[in-house]
């Protein structure tokens, strides 16, 4: 039994629930606004970044709670989510360079989009090789995506009317 993994079952239950609740919250938001999201060169892929980082969240957390799994299977788990991400952080930055505000910082066009696939595949990494650091990188990943998309339903349900 992995007891540092039990340790964080608190955590990854309240993550599930709460990456849950945001799912449903981004896919109103999106449909509220769905002709100004899309009339804009770069929100769509925006808005699948933000969704897919909180779906990743939400399969983490809910693979995190499977009973008596390895720990480095988990960690392929997490690369697999990791992987994905970073398929669909591709598609962002061919959007994002038509972006209405080209001198944007491009750390904050390109770089911040990044970081919540990047700390998933540290994640992942260090779960394979049985490191305890690695549930904490996911907690933070699963944050972060957290607050990705909370900032997106924010664009979604308020700045589109700007």
């Amino acid at each position: 039994m992995d007891t540092v993994a039990d340790a964080w079952t608190n955590f990854f239950v309240a993550m599930a629930g709460a990456t849950a609740a945001l799912s449903g919250l981004l896919i109103v938001a999106m449909s509220v606004n769905i002709r100004q999201l899309l009339a804009s060169p770069s929100l769509p892929a925006r808005a699948g970044a933000a969704i897919s980082a909180v779906a990743g969240a939400l399969v983490a957390s809910c693979l995190m709670l499977v009973p008596a799994q390895p720990r480095w299977a988990f960690g392929i788990e997490v690369l697999a989510i990791a992987a994905v991400l970073w398929l669909i952080w591709r598609a962002v930055p061919a959007e994002v360079r038509a972006d209405p505000q080209p001198n944007r910082p491009a750390a904050t066009r390109y770089g911040v989009p990044a970081v919540a696939p990047a700390l998933f595949t540290v994640s992942g990494v260090l779960l394979i090789v049985s490191l305890d650091a690695g549930y904490g990188v996911l907690a933070a990943a699963c944050l972060i995506a957290i607050a990705a998309g909370l900032l997106f339903a924010w664009i979604a349900l308020v700045e589109v009317l700007r």
